[in-house]
């Protein structure tokens, strides 16, 4: 275990604390067999994602590749993927940041699938650890990423900056802090 977070329990209304772990195989098989199912059903934009696939770079000690899970009672919350060493900011490129390859909150805690969602604040912990992890890497707090459709306005809540369609990756809107 790397640290808790605090998260909040909406179907108890108290805050809890969860896990922020290394990702596992674990993780990607809840991914698939847990969480696929609910994602498709529900018309979810990050359906096709692929954690087994992402996991393999982490197995294959890619040094350039991190994932991380959050737990709760041994259910896989929420998951990252980050890279750290090859992407410049496209403010200032001779400028290194965190690039969050994939950021998701399992099904259940997305107001768009369940209401009230099971927990909240999984998003904000892990953009917070990318955060976190950017400084100790000597990269002033700088993360950038794609988002996906529809999920632009929880970026721009947590103070990221939208510098539009990115043609490079199917038009994602490229955000930076």
């Amino acid at each position: 275990m790397l640290s808790k977070v605090l998260l909040v329990n909406c179907l108890e209304n108290v805050i809890i604390e969860a896990n922020f772990v290394r990702i596992t195989q674990k993780h990607a098989t809840d991914y698939t067999s847990l969480w696929k199912e609910l994602l498709i059903s529900y018309k979810q934009r990050d359906k096709w994602w692929d954690w087994e696939f992402k996991l393999q770079s982490i197995i294959n000690k890619q040094a350039n590749r991190e994932g991380y899970a959050i737990e709760y009672q041994g259910e896989t919350e929420g998951l990252m993927m980050i890279e750290t060493q090859m992407h410049g900011s496209q403010i200032t490129p001779s400028k290194r940041l965190v690039y969050i390859d994939g950021l998701v909150s399992a099904p259940w805690n997305r107001e768009e699938v369940q209401s009230p969602p099971k927990l909240k604040g999984v998003g904000s912990a892990l953009l917070m650890f990318a955060q976190n992890r950017s400084i100790e890497l000597g990269y002033e707090g700088r993360v950038g990423l794609h988002s996906l459709p529809g999920a632009e306005d929880f970026y721009e809540s947590r103070s990221m900056m939208d510098l539009g369609p990115d043609e490079d990756y199917e038009c994602m809107v490229y955000f930076l802090c």
